[in-house]
Order: structure tokens, then C-alpha cells, then sequence
């Protein structure tokens, strides 16, 4: 069973993450354009047929407008018959037959012939009419043509973009552009490699090397982006470390209202009895979240809190019981001994405990996330991340050295203070967020 990604509200977190995580995409993409022009050259694109083009095409069906004209023509016939002069006009056309040859070009003053005696000669007024409709046609087909030819003319707008041959040289800039963007150096050389498979002297331009980089930090960090995981087990015991600093008691505030408003029953256990603050601040969340915080004296033994906490939990019929501990470097054994001897506390009360054990990272500490997780697996045998303050930092790229290095489950990320600035990672979303791809 897995927690339901809308409980988590991240609809429109993606979308924030994208505006907030300016420093890491600007970083990217000032390095993309600086290394594509280097070296590139512009280039004309093909241009591009307006959807426009084909309007023209109805505009011959025009000329089948004079079919309205026979309409005149019999309102006209019952106003012939009145006059009775008509036999007077057939003397002239009887008169007429030996010029029927000079009659062709002369059509305009035919045209009034034509009206007058439809009546006793039939031959005469057909060919006129059908001589007619072929004249008026061709005018209009000449003035179309050139019509078309300076819509199409006109619309020819040439566009050039700087396109780079992807060599040693360009690969060699990647590799120190993704470095610098703290993606460590095995991951940047894994990650230019695979952009250069099958691509190796091609031309590229800055978008479609952005587009190549997002799919393969995506490939990279699909395997790991996965939900906190909830079992049947009352209660579940969610364990949550990482150094000073790092965001956990607010992340461990974010994740029990979360938890709260997706139907499940939350205690907190504030387990770092040596930080007042941390204790007063889980409290808040506590209050705004309706959930209960267990608390301790100050300076007392945070694994004997672990352990009545679970005792607590289990009377209450608690879904889920989260303990905060305090924050320690992954260098001080003393502090580290400590974080372990909670786990040992609560594994005498419940040996499947704890369920999951948290390590949230501070995405401004670069590398050395890389050296935490390596330390704090060690000691309290992490399941999975939770990575914060990504809206602060050019050291996103390190997301992507964890998921390459460690392979652990990436639960969810953070951006801010806000309740919804923590949501599921989506490794797609991130890796157009952080490299400036469009969607």
C-alpha cells in the first residue's frame, strides 16, 4: 500500500518548483548557450508553410458566381413580351449572319443584343452567353496568380539557430558544465556518454541538448522516485535523522498533516530533547494538523521517548508514529552511537521497527549529501530520502549523484515552507525543472 499522490497535493507543485528553482536551471542553461556558441555556427531552418497557404484555394471558386446571372434573365423574358416593337429588331440580325465572325471579340456590346431578341432567334443568344462565361473566367485566374505568389513570397520569414557539432571538446564542457551543477563526476560522465551514443558528430542546438540531458536524468532517477511506503502494521514506526539544519522537523510537520488529511490516525514523538525549539516547533505543527506531539523533559534520554512513544501509539490504535531526533554530523561517533541506540530501543519493543527510516538532506550541502547518506546507512539503516531546500541552491544535480550512486528510494522533495511545497518526486518534472526543457 502506497500513500495516494493527490493526498499529497502536488497538482501544481511542479510548477513552483519550476519558478523556484531558478539557480539550478539558469546555472544549466547559461552553460548550455555559452558552450553551443563556442564553436557553433548559424544556421538557416527550413521554412516553415503558414497554415494560411491553402485559404487561397477556395478563392477560384469565385468565378462560378456568375451562375446568379441566368436569375436575371427570366425577370427579364416577361418584360420582353409587353413591347411588340420585337419584330422589328429580327430585320438586323437577318442581317447579321455574314458578320458572326468580327461578333466574337466584340462581346461587351453584344452583351445588350443579346437581351433584346431572346424571343424569335434561340441559336444566336447560346454561343453568346457560353463566350461570355469563358471571358469573365480568365480574368480572375490572372489576377490570382500573382496574388498567391506575394502571399507566399511574403510569408518567407528565415530563421537561423546556432548549432554545435557534438565532438570531444563539447563533451569534455558537459561533463564540467554538470559537475558544476554538483552532479558529481561519475554521474556527469555517465550521463554525456549516454547523450553522445549514436549522436557523435552531429549538429545540436541549445534546446535539443536540453531535451537529451532531461531524458537522461530521467532515466537515471525513474528506478528511485517512489512513494513512502504504509503497511497494515499498527502502528508504523517512521523514523526521521539526517545532520542539523536539514529541514526534518518541518518536513516530519509536513508529512503527519499530510498523512492527517489522507485519513490516517498520526502521533509525533519530539525526540530531540536537547533543542527546545525543535520541540516548541513540532508542536505547532502538531496544533495545525491536529495531531498529538509526546514530548519530553529537556536533556533527557531521547530513546527511552522512542520507546514510551510506541507504547502510547499502540493504546491509541496510531496508523503511523513519527519520531524526530536530533540533528548530528555524520562525523561525530558519540551522536551517531546515540541515533543507534534508539534503534535498538525500539526494536526491543517491536523488532520489525523501525518501518521506514527517513534521511532528509539539505540539497544546499552538495556533495557532502553523498557522504551523509553513506554514514547514516551505516547506523540506522536508511529506506529512504527526502531532499529540501531545493529552491535555494545551484546544487540540485545532486538528486541525480544520490539516485546514480545509492540507488535509494526518493520519496519526496521541497521547496519551501508551505505545506504543499513538499510533494512526491517526479523524476520527469524534476529533470525539466532543473535543466530549463520545455514540456
Amino acid at each position: 500500500m502506497k500513500v495516494n499522490v493527490d493526498a499529497w497535493g502536488s497538482m501544481s507543485f511542479f510548477r513552483k518548483l519550476k519558478d523556484r528553482l531558478t539557480r539550478s536551471s539558469s546555472k544549466i542553461d547559461e552553460g548550455l548557450d555559452a558552450i553551443v556558441e563556442d564553436g557553433g555556427t548559424q544556421e538557416e531552418l527550413a521554412p516553415t508553410v503558414t497554415p494560411e497557404d491553402p485559404k487561397p484555394q477556395p478563392e477560384p471558386e469565385t468565378p462560378p458566381s456568375p451562375e446568379p446571372q441566368p436569375e436575371p434573365a427570366p425577370t427579364e423574358e416577361p418584360a420582353t413580351p409587353p413591347p411588340v416593337e420585337e419584330p422589328q429588331t429580327p430585320e438586323p440580325p437577318e442581317s447579321v449572319p455574314p458578320l458572326e465572325i468580327p461578333s466574337e471579340p466584340v462581346e461587351a456590346p453584344s452583351a445588350p443584343e443579346s437581351i433584346d431578341p431572346p424571343v424569335v432567334p434561340i441559336p444566336s443568344p447560346e454561343p453568346i452567353p457560353t463566350e461570355t462565361v469563358t471571358v469573365e473566367s480568365t480574368p480572375p485566374e490572372s489576377a490570382e496568380k500573382p496574388g498567391l505568389l506575394g502571399r507566399l513570397l511574403g510569408r518567407k520569414e528565415t530563421k537561423t539557430v546556432v548549432r554545435r557539432e557534438l565532438d570531444d571538446d563539447m563533451l569534455e564542457q558537459l561533463e564540467e558544465l554538470l559537475i558544476s551543477a554538483d552532479m558529481g563526476v561519475d554521474t556527469a560522465l555517465r550521463v554525456t556518454s549516454n547523450m553522445a551514443e549514436g549522436r557523435f558528430g552531429k549538429r545540436l542546438s541549445t534546446d535539443e541538448i536540453k531535451n537529451l540531458l532531461s531524458g537522461e536524468i530521467a532515466n537515471i532517477m525513474e528506478p528511485v522516485a517512489r512513494p513512502m511506503p504504509l503497511y497494515p502494521h499498527r502502528p508504523q514506526v517512521v523514523l526521521v535523522v539526517g545532520v542539523n539544519g536539514s529541514g526534518k522537523t518541518t518536513t516530519i510537520g509536513k508529512l503527519a498533516s499530510q498523512f492527517r488529511a489522507a485519513g490516517k490516525k498520526v502521533v509525533i514523538a519530539a525526540g530531540d530533547t536537547f533543542r527546545a525549539a525543535a520541540v516548541e516547533q513540532l508542536q505547532v505543527w502538531g496544533d495545525r494538523a491536529g495531531v498529538p506531539v509526546l514530548t519530553a523533559p529537556e536533556g533527557s534520554d531521547p530513546a527511552s521517548l522512542a520507546f514510551d512513544a510506541m507504547t502510547k501509539a499502540q493504546q491509541d490504535g496510531a496508523d503511523l508514529l513519527m519520531i524526530d531526533t536530533a540533528g548530528r554530523l555524520q562525523n561525530r561517533s558519540d551522536l551517531m552511537e546515540e541515533l543507534a541506540k534508539i534503534v535498538r530501543v525500539i526494536r526491543k519493543k517491536d523488532e520489525t521497527a523501525p518501518h521506514n527510516t527517513l534521511l532528509v538532506l539539505d540539497a544546499t550541502t552538495g556533495q557532502n549529501a553523498l557522504n551523509q547518506v553513506d554514514i547514516f546507512r551505516q547506523i540506522a539503516d536508511v529506506s529512504g530520502l527526502v531532499m529540501t531546500k531545493l529552491d535555494g541552491t545551484a546544487k540540485g544535480g545532486v538528486l541525480v549523484a544520490l539516485a546514480d550512486k545509492f540507488g535509494l528510494p526518493i520519496h519526496a522533495i521541497g521547496v519551501g515552507e508551505q505545506i504543499d511545497d513538499l510533494a512526491p518526486f517526479d523524476p520527469e518534472e524534476f529533470a525539466r525543472a532543473l535543466t530549463g526543457a520545455a514540456e
